[in-house]
């Protein structure tokens, strides 16, 4: 009985000095990975006791509110440039840059039969909304017109494109059906909880045809001194992420 009172007692105190040390920290995160690093986050805090809180939007807007004074502790972006710029500018932490994933692209449609037809589908341009997420501020936008110009399809196509401000916004236009075909992440038809998933068809673009999305994080100057936000870079390059995070469709960087 003793012992089981010692054990009891040692349970206790280790779950009290997990709770006096427990913190919070804040993380603006690309809208393409929103499942992904919830799911990353409530694994974290389980491990740790650490509280994390999202805010999710196009890259280019986030870093522009963490030039504004935004209490983020932690920048996720969907390319590498933006936090390089915010390390550049004094925003964030220089050694805490890394790439956390590599972003897959993908032509989803609910209704057309994209898997086997995808480039025969996008030429012929039988159809009237093709989505597409805004390319001055989303890099998933911006690597879809990539490849849409490698292919000399873009002139043509321009009149049918609608622009999602964020690659999740563009993905709602396919999804409730307001564009017959978009270019999205991978991440958002292979999520189970996804409208799309088992509902429609995507085709992979070929990696050859547009540049790798590398998508990179920093500590904000915010976070510089938040031992929590540490602990959650740190988790990002876990095992346990990163099953996560290929199980939502992304690679891992080489």
């Amino acid at each position: 009985m003793k012992l089981k009172h010692l054990l009891a007692g040692l349970v206790l105190t280790f779950a009290a000095t997990n709770v006096a040390h427990a913190a919070q920290v804040t993380a603006a995160v690309a809208a393409n990975f929103t499942k992904t690093i919830e799911e990353i986050g409530t694994e974290f805090t389980k491990d740790t006791g650490h509280t994390i809180r999202f805010s999710f939007g196009p890259t280019g807007k986030l870093l522009a509110q963490i030039k504004n004074g935004a209490p983020f502790d932690l920048y996720f972006a969907a390319n590498e440039s933006a936090p390089q710029a915010a390390i550049n500018e004094k925003f964030a932490v220089k050694d805490s840059y890394f790439v956390y994933a590599q972003g897959v692209l993908v032509l989803y449609s609910p209704t057309l039969p994209v898997s086997n037809n995808a480039m025969q589908i996008l030429k012929s341009a039988d159809y009237r909304h093709l989505a597409i997420a805004n390319p001055k501020t989303a890099p998933y936008g911006t690597q879809a017109e990539v490849f849409l110009n490698k292919h000399n399809l873009y002139k043509t196509l321009q009149p049918k494109l609608v622009n999602g401000e964020s690659i999740a916004h563009a993905f709602q236009y396919v999804a409730t059906k307001n564009a017959e075909l978009g270019f999205v992440a991978k991440s958002q038809v292979v999520d189970p909880s996804s409208p799309a998933y088992n509902n429609g068809e995507y085709w992979t673009l070929p990696q050859a045809d547009y540049n790798p999305i590398n998508q990179a994080a920093v500590i904000t100057k915010r976070g510089a001194n938040n031992q929590a936000a540490k602990a959650f870079m740190q988790y990002m390059k876990s095992p346990k992420a990163i099953e996560i995070i290929q199980r939502y469709g992304y690679n891992l960087p080489n």
